[in-house]
C-alpha cells in the first residue's frame, strides 16, 4: 500500500480531471476503482527527458525486449499471466501483496482508472520453463491489439497503466523472475518513459518514493517529486527523506 498523506473516491474520470488530480500528487490505486491517493509521487517532465548514459545502457542490455501497447480490458489473458504477477510481488514485497485475482481483475475488467497495459517479450526460442507460456503475436496492421513483426514472442512482463493524452502512470510492473533478462525491470521503465514522450504527453508518473530502494526512479532527466505541497527537483533532499525513513 502506497505512503500516502489523503485519499479521495472520484467518479469523474475525464483527462482534465485525472490530470489535476495526479498534479496534485494523487495516484490511482488498484483496492478499487477511483481511488486515488494521494502520495510522495515521482514524476518525469518528458520536456526535459532525454536518454542517459545509464538509460542507454540499459537499452542495450536488454535489448532483445519489445514493448507493445494493449488497452484494457484484455482479452488474451490467461491463469499464467496472474500467476507470474502474484509470484513477483510475493518474492520481491512479501505474501499477500498482489493476488492473482486482483491481477486478472485490473487486466479484464471494465475500470476507468487503469486502462493500459504495457507487454514486454522476446524472440522465442524454443522450449524453456516460463517462456512457453503467455506468448503473444504481433500485428502491425491493428495496432490496438498484440502486433506481428515476423516472429512468434514470448510474454517476460507487464505494466498496467492509467494514460491519458498528458499523462502515463506507469504502476504495478512485473516479470518473469526464471527467464527474464537480467536488468528487465528497469528496461521495462526506460522503454515506458520513451513511449510516454514519443506518445505527445507530459509527464510519466514512476509512482511513489517511500523506500531506500526506489532510488532507482531518480535515474531520469527532468525526475520531480511531490513533497505534500509542491514538485520538487532536488534528488539528494529526497534520497535524505528515504534515508531517514528507513
Amino acid at each position: 500500500m502506497y505512503l500516502h498523506w489523503d485519499q479521495q473516491t472520484i467518479t469523474d474520470f475525464s483527462p482534465e480531471h485525472m490530470t489535476a488530480m495526479y498534479n496534485h500528487g494523487y495516484v490511482c490505486t488498484r483496492p478499487e476503482e477511483g481511488l486515488m491517493q494521494q502520495t510522495r509521487s515521482v514524476r518525469v517532465d518528458l520536456s526535459k527527458f532525454e536518454l542517459s548514459s545509464e538509460n542507454r545502457r540499459i537499452l542495450k542490455k536488454t535489448e532483445a525486449v519489445h514493448m507493445m501497447h494493449h488497452a484494457l480490458p484484455y482479452t488474451q489473458y490467461s491463469w499464467e499471466i496472474g500467476k507470474m504477477g502474484k509470484e513477483f510481488y510475493e518474492t520481491k514485497f512479501g505474501d499477500g501483496t498482489f493476488s492473482a485475482n486482483k491481477v486478472k481483475e485490473l487486466l479484464t475488467s471494465e475500470r476507468r482508472d487503469f486502462n493500459t497495459l504495457l507487454i514486454y517479450s522476446s524472440p522465442y526460442e524454443g522450449e524453456s520453463e516460463g517462456v512457453t507460456k503467455n506468448h503473444v503475436q504481433h500485428d502491425e496492421a491493428n495496432p490496438s491489439e498484440p502486433h506481428r513483426i515476423g516472429e512468434e514472442h514470448a510474454a517476460l512482463g507487464y505494466a498496467i497503466c492509467v494514460e491519458t493524452p498528458e499523462l502515463l502512470h506507469y504502476s504495478y510492473p512485473f516479470y518473469d523472475l526464471e527467464s527474464a533478462p537480467k536488468d528487465i525491470g528497469m528496461g521495462m521503465m526506460v522503454r515506458a518513459v520513451q513511449y510516454a514522450k514519443e506518445t505527445g504527453k507530459k509527464y510519466c508518473y514512476l509512482g511513489s518514493a517511500q523506500r531506500p530502494g526506489d532510488t532507482y526512479k531518480f535515474q531520469f532527466t527532468g525526475m520531480e517529486w511531490y513533497d505534500g505541497n509542491v514538485w520538487q527537483t532536488e534528488v539528494d533532499t529526497l534520497k535524505q527523506l528515504l534515508t531517514l525513513s528507513s
